[in-house]
């Protein structure tokens, strides 16, 4: 006996209740849709932040020999045990951070789940979330499917400093987190002790927690330090230190990645981690352990590295007519094209990729409002020098 004949599909115009409001709220990655495109027209991809020169080759090893081993099965869903050691291990050394590995660290599919999983674990609806604008573009995002509300304060070029009477004003009964990438992508900024002591102590006056994504801690340039906000007096217990493999290592398809906070908010994270994705990869995970063991020459090459990179960028970039804001730290090079003509950045990105051949991201999508960021483009130098040679040789056509 054939199933009951179905009732016809409602039209497409009906449909849309079927789709959730949390959705309708935000766009598809403008950073991935720029890598499509830059696919589709063969350009040289400056737009999305994946390195394209190999992993160290250590590092790579290890991963094989996990597998070999057959660490292949689940890890205990907040994180294999040596892994979360040589994570606890790693900060005790770097910053001075005793963190316990039983209790305070939770291993996610990368900083982008640790990022919503500890959003979700924290935060209510109606709750408020102060970011920084310009935003890496997942923030926004994150904090509507928690259910929170953004409260955006700008950084101004060219230093990208921002004011404290307007961060204050941001700042209120409902204010759960402030959300603090340095150093920050897209601008390259690297929040100074000052600036970071003053973020610590609106925290503090409002009983906020300071979620922060340290993703580029070991990419900084011209003396630039990083000091995570947890080291500060009285954040401790109200930081959430969010971190990955990905940049550090040039493993950004991994997706391993971290959250460090108090056991409180620990146990609340692990426990939306636990549904969202049961847990990253175990043999990575083991890999993990050879690279958080790295000495420290290993960092100090990096640095050095994608200081020559960025050099060779601002090079590149200004000889083909564009303004450049230096970066202090990540691997990103925001740029003004006001002088070109164009009509908004958008129109502007499509140009450059299907005309020279050259794939960025639009300034736009890292601003709420889209007109602030019309005359801004963020290109990535993660990029080994064959790609710098003809990145130049393209962009010589504008």
């Amino acid at each position: 006996m054939g199933l009951p004949a179905s009732e016809p599909l409602p039209a497409r115009s009906d449909r849309a209740r079927f789709l959730s409001d949390r959705a309708s709220q935000f766009t598809e990655s403008v950073i991935r849709e720029m890598t499509r495109l830059a696919i589709r027209h063969k350009a040289v991809n400056l737009a999305q932040g994946m390195p394209d020169f190999g992993a160290p080759g250590e590092l790579k090893e290890a991963a094989r020999e996990a597998i070999a081993a057959g660490i292949n099965q689940y890890a205990i869903t907040w994180g294999a045990r040596p892994f979360r050691a040589a994570i606890a291990a790693k900060y005790r050394h770097w910053y001075g951070i005793d963190v316990d590995p039983e209790r305070e660290i939770t291993v996610c599919c990368g900083a982008t789940e640790s990022m919503i999983a500890s959003l979700l674990a924290v935060t209510n609806p109606g709750d408020e979330v102060v970011i920084f604008e310009p935003f890496y573009e997942n923030y926004g995002p994150d904090t509507r499917l928690s259910g929170a509300v953004p409260r955006l304060v700008k950084l101004r070029p060219p230093d990208w400093t921002f004011d404290p009477d307007e961060l204050r004003r941001a700042f209120g009964p409902r204010t759960k987190a402030i959300i603090l990438n340095t150093p920050n992508n897209p601008t390259g900024k690297v929040f100074t002790c000052e600036e970071l002591g003053f973020i610590a102590g609106l925290c503090q006056e409002f009983d906020a927690l300071a979620i922060t994504d340290e993703i580029y801690e070991h990419i900084l340039y011209d003396g630039a330090r990083h000091v995570p906000i947890m080291t500060l007096p009285g954040m401790r217990d109200r930081s959430i230190l969010v971190n990955s493999m990905s940049k550090t290592y040039s493993v950004t398809g991994w997706r391993v990645g971290w959250a460090l906070a108090a056991p409180d908010l620990t146990d609340s994270i692990r426990k939306v981690h636990d549904f969202l994705t049961v847990g990253a990869a175990a043999p990575l995970q083991q890999a993990g352990v050879t690279a958080l063991s790295m000495p420290d020459e290993y960092y100090e090459t990096l640095a050095r590295d994608y200081a020559v990179r960025r050099d060779r960028t601002l090079s590149i970039l200004a000889g083909a007519g564009f303004q450049c804001f230096t970066p202090r730290g990540a691997y990103y090079v925001m740029t003004d094209v006001s002088g070109f003509g164009f009509p908004d950045d958008v129109a502007f990105v499509r140009h450059l990729i299907e005309h020279a051949g050259v794939a960025a991201v639009p300034g736009s999508s890292f601003f709420q409002d889209p007109r602030d960021g019309a005359r801004m483009v963020r290109f990535c130098f993660c990029k080994k020098p064959e790609t710098f040679d003809e990145a130049a040789r393209r962009l010589a056509r504008l």
